[in-house]
Order: C-alpha cells, then sequence, then structure tokens
C-alpha cells in the first residue's frame, strides 16, 4: 500500500463561521483571518494505492458551478487535482473507487463534472465506484433548510443515475468498522448525518482522514466547533470520544481543511487533547 496527498485546490471561509462561538482574538492564533475576515481553507484528499485499487478520499469542489457561486469562496494557490493526480503518474481515469466521507460540495463536487457540450453532468470518474452511506445519502438527496445549500442535486444525482453509486454499512456498535475498502471507518453525526472518517494503518502508524470532524489544528480544543455543524453539542460529545481515542491509540490526524499543516501528533494536557507535532505527509513517511 501506498498513500498519496493530493490537494484539489485551495479556497477562503469566513472565520467566524469556521469557530463559531470561539472569539476571533483566540482562533486568529492559528488561522489568521485577511481584511474579510476569511481564512485559508485546504481542499486536500488522500490518494491510496494498494493492489489493483486506486481509491480517492474526497474530491474536492471541482470546477462546474458557476463564477458566481465560486466568487463566495475566493479560491486561491494553483492546485488542482488533475494536476496533482499526474504529478504523480496517475490520471483520474486510473481511480478504481471514490471514497466520500460526506457529500457537502467541498468534499464531493469534483466527483461530477460538465459533460462534453455542457448540456448535462456526467461521473468525473468514469471507472470509479462512488461510495457513500444509505443514511447520509438520504439526508443530502432531502435535506434541511440548515444544508441545503451544501448538498447540490448536480453534484449527487448523476453518481446514482451513472449506475456507480454504491452505500458502506454502517451498521454495528464498534468504535472502528472495517469497510470494503480495506480500511476502517468512524462515523460521526454532529457535523452532518453519518459523516465518514476513514482510519488506514500505514507502515506501522494510523492515519485518521479527520474532515470536518477537526478541520484545522486550530479546532482541536473541545469547545472549538464550527457554525457549520448541525449538532454542535453531539459533535462536542463525538470530538471527546474520538481524541480520547488518538491519545490512547498515538493516531496520526491527517487535515483535510488546514491549509498550514498536513498532519500532526496531539498530547494530553491538563486542558485536554491539544497539538503536539505536525509533519508533511514526506517527512512523516519518507
Amino acid at each position: 500500500m501506498k498513500l498519496y496527498p493530493i490537494e484539489t485546490g485551495n479556497f477562503k471561509l469566513d472565520g467566524g463561521g469556521m469557530f463559531g462561538v470561539v472569539p476571533k482574538t483566540i482562533w486568529q492564533k492559528t488561522n489568521p483571518a485577511d481584511a474579510n475576515n476569511l481564512i485559508k481553507v485546504a481542499a486536500r484528499s488522500l490518494l491510496i494505492e494498494d493492489g489493483d485499487r486506486l481509491i480517492l478520499i474526497d474530491t474536492g469542489m471541482g470546477n462546474k458551478q458557476s463564477d458566481r457561486f465560486f466568487g463566495y469562496y475566493y479560491r486561491w494557490g494553483d492546485f488542482t487535482l488533475d494536476g496533482s493526480l499526474a504529478k504523480l503518474g496517475f490520471h483520474r481515469d486510473d481511480i478504481t473507487d471514490v471514497f466520500m466521507t460526506h457529500l457537502h460540495f467541498d468534499h464531493c463536487g469534483g466527483s461530477i463534472q460538465w459533460n462534453k457540450d455542457q448540456t448535462g453532468y456526467e461521473p468525473a470518474f468514469k471507472n470509479a465506484i462512488f461510495w457513500s452511506n444509505e443514511n447520509h445519502w438520504k439526508w443530502a438527496t432531502k435535506p434541511n433548510v440548515r444544508e441545503k445549500a451544501s448538498f447540490l442535486k448536480e453534484n449527487l444525482l448523476p453518481m446514482q443515475e451513472s449506475g456507480q453509486l454504491q452505500f458502506i454499512s454502517c451498521g454495528g456498535d464498534s468504535f472502528i468498522k472495517q469497510s470494503e475498502l480495506g480500511f476502517g471507518i468512524h462515523f460521526v453525526n454532529g457535523h452532518t448525518e453519518k459523516q465518514m472518517l476513514p482510519h488506514i494503518l500505514y507502515k506501522g502508524k494510523t492515519v485518521v482522514f479527520v474532515a470536518d470532524l477537526i478541520p484545522t489544528v486550530g479546532h482541536i480544543p473541545l469547545p472549538y466547533v464550527m457554525g457549520y455543524d448541525t449538532r454542535p453539542l453531539i459533535t462536542l460529545t463525538e470530538k471527546e470520544l474520538f481524541l480520547d481515542k488518538v491519545l490512547k491509540n498515538e493516531y496520526f490526524l491527517f487535515f483535510e481543511h488546514d491549509a498550514h499543516n498536513e498532519i500532526c501528533t496531539l498530547q494530553a494536557t491538563e486542558k485536554g487533547a491539544r497539538f503536539n507535532e505536525a509533519f508533511t505527509f514526506n517527512e512523516l513517511f519518507d
């Protein structure tokens, strides 16, 4: 097995939205804002090369939305999904599986693209299976008012219409459930219904793709919960349980949205779990 971080394209989000009730005087120490109160955000995917399988975890926003849409998100930098794959000698047609932690547009938008004459949409990974779970799929395709703007039908329905959509089983009570893709999954419900966090054993270390449970290093302390979470009190409980597991098992956290840190470890303090040490992927595994 080999793992590769894949940068799909950076953007910006409102710092207040990203940190909820936490005051700016505190969160700007780890996530400095610009004059418009926007902080830099990454859209970092993870590619797993495992035998005949090439699995991509999340796909970023994609590029099919309107200029007006992207105008809200202030894209910056030169990263693209195709460019990042090409640097590693891969093409999107090589991908066998696309695993989506959840179906908010910044995590799955790159899964679907315009067709050639821009009259409709088609899968951007023609040879891949798209993996979600049934509970989350129902939640996303019949969205609540709070999340409706994040669940875009053009990102979702073409997956099902193509026949390439399959569901991960989310039954059982264990903290980490083994999946059909060969890695473990931890389900969390505070940010959105049945978000999936992959746990991947790699070179003797467990790497956890933390997605939107802990978007950045600045979100490690328990009360630092995004304003975007639909059930913030559930997020608090889930984070406490998760961080306890991280400390006990010495997991490595892989950040999807931290523009400054790819991977970190945690340490136990009197105030709870806190940031310990950051690594680039290459520093840790080369």
